[in-house]
């Protein structure tokens, strides 16, 4: 039986899996390498290869109310996106209110996770760590591992002949990136345009003589901002959203998500992206067409080769007098602490059972949290996983046999290994990953059974954002704060915008009323179709993550 279990990492998915394992009587103990909770959202100017931390203009890219523990908003008057201070204090906060930190080993690195001798009947394994010099032997009956996906930069240096043996220049990775002022004149090539890469061509366009993005993948910009003002997240995560893309056929979808994102700018006339496409990414960037429109920004295409001082491009074109390439080429994950027969099983997320477990292990007591990229936020994901996790634990649920898991995983698996630089191995539908593990730990809400007892949170459920409070409607560790937390979530949205308050004429109460009448019948029928079929799907509505 689980007791004692270790949690590595004190990031957000590690303090979720604490307060997962206290909630279910369990013991744990969380070792952390640094002096503070926080994981990456705990800023440092320091560029120590050992950490890696976000940069100093950071905001999220989900909203407050979509991005929190599901028991515990964030303060009404936080804004709906929020800079990484705000953030960390948001974890302090919850540390504080569940009694989290005295479980927190501080300056503690984990050096390896290794079976017991015993382990095919016990489970257990053990953990050697490293604080102040000393080393310390410890026997744990399970291991949470919360380590995240940002771990090791991804630099394809290969990939771009001459980079190494000519170019002069400097050469840097995101991850040494904090602010704007060791670039201030230069001439900056930005490899890559995910979100990192969007974030660090805007910023640095202020103050460098001139940046140019390098990019080889269509690429749709849209912004935070939605329809009427409100956060992107909340309008477009719905489970009528996901419902709708569910229903329609691919390519009628596809239409329709190229067009509303073309409504913004036209991505063609911009060397973006091609409604012809049929893959491409989503990133999340308010500023980027303007630095185009205005120059300030200058969009390449894939270098071919670096020379001393310059780029040459896969279409011809150079651009001389270089002085640094930023690469904005993601991140490995990695688990060097874990034994070589473990860690080398693991080569995605879809090495994992659910992206969770090894299936290969005789007893299920290790589990991978956070190693997942969602279409919503991560924060939310990786609590999901703790609470199904740690029910494990406890005997509350159960896994399926072995040989059902390694089929599943099988399935998944792609039969040739990806490039991490695509990342697609790691991106899942927000509402499908997470309704998929609710519904493992009994979790998941009912929206034809809250139809027929508690029609006004029903509709709430389906029609508005799929909010992380929802998982607290049911179930263990059900929440009696959760449906007031639903029907309040716009107020706290619109909330910090109050500080200057305008007459209004409209009659959106009424409005509302009625839409939620003519939407009954809808709703019963989406609700009868929730509960008797599975839903997949990536939903193309839903903004990337916290």
């Amino acid at each position: 039986m689980v007791r004692r279990v270790a949690v590595i990492g004190a990031g957000p998915g590690g303090l979720a899996s604490v307060k997962c394992c206290l909630d279910e009587g369990l013991e744990p103990t969380c070792f952390e390498s640094s002096e503070d909770i926080g994981g990456v959202w705990h800023y440092t100017d320091s560029t120590d290869e050992k950490r890696v931390s976000v940069y100093r203009s950071v905001i999220t890219n989900t909203s407050k109310e979509m991005s929190c523990f599901s028991d515990f908003p964030f303060p009404e008057d936080f804004p709906s996106y929020l800079p990484h201070s705000l953030v960390l204090e948001y974890f302090r906060m919850y540390a504080q209110r569940f009694d989290l930190l005295r479980h927190v080993r501080f300056q503690t690195t984990v050096l390896s996770v290794r079976r017991c001798p015993d382990f095919t009947t016990s489970g257990r394994w053990e953990v050697v760590t490293e604080t102040d010099g000393v080393r310390e032997s410890h026997i744990f009956d399970a291991v949470m591992a919360c380590t995240g996906h940002y771990q090791e930069p991804y630099l394809p240096l290969a990939s771009f002949p001459g980079i190494e043996s000519r170019f002069k220049g400097q050469l840097l990775h995101s991850r040494e990136y904090r602010d704007v002022q060791a670039f201030r004149g230069k001439r900056v090539l930005v490899v890559g345009i995910g979100n990192t890469g969007g974030d660090l061509s805007v910023e640095l366009s202020r103050v460098a003589a001139k940046v140019f993005l390098s990019t080889r993948s269509n690429t749709w910009v849209i912004s935070r901002v939605s329809d009427h003002g409100f956060p992107l997240d909340m309008v477009g995560t719905t489970r009528f959203n996901y419902l709708l893309e569910w229903l329609l056929p691919s390519a009628l979808t596809r239409r329709i998500r190229f067009r509303k994102f073309n409504s913004w700018f036209n991505h063609t006339n911009y060397g973006l992206a091609s409604s012809k496409s049929s893959k491409f990414k989503l990133i999340i960037n308010e500023e980027l067409p303007f630095c185009l429109l205005s120059g300030t920004v200058v969009l390449k295409p894939s270098v071919k080769e670096f020379t001393e001082s310059s780029a040459v491009f896969e279409d011809g074109t150079t651009e001389e007098n270089i002085d640094v390439v930023l690469f904005a080429t993601g991140y490995n994950f990695a688990f060097p602490f874990l034994e070589e027969s473990v860690r080398s099983a693991i080569d995605d997320n879809r090495s994992l059972y659910n992206c969770i477990f090894p299936p290969q292990l005789e007893k299920p007591t290790l589990a991978i949290i956070g190693l997942i990229q969602l279409t919503g936020s991560v924060v939310v994901g990786s609590e999901m996983q703790a609470r199904w996790v740690t029910g494990v634990f406890a005997g509350w649920n159960k896994l399926p046999p072995l040989s059902r898991m390694m089929a599943e995983v099988l399935k998944r698996k792609p039969p040739v290994k990806r490039n991490p630089f695509e990342r697609e191995n790691l991106k899942m539908s927000f509402i499908s990953y997470v309704d998929k593990i609710a519904a493992c730990a009994g979790v998941k809400p009912s929206v034809l059974r809250l139809l027929l007892t508690d029609p006004q949170l029903a509709l709430a459920i389906f029609f508005g954002p799929c909010s992380p409070y929802q998982y607290r409607l049911v179930g263990r560790g059900r929440w009696s704060g959760a449906r007031a937390a639903i029907l309040t979530q716009w107020q706290r949205t619109l909330k910090p915008l109050r500080t200057r308050v305008v007459g209004d004429n409209s009659s959106s109460s009424s409005g509302w009323c009625w839409m939620c009448l003519l939407a009954l019948p809808a709703a019963l029928t989406a609700g009868f179709l929730f509960s008797k079929y599975p839903q997949p799907g990536w939903s193309p509505w839903a903004g990337p993550r916290l």
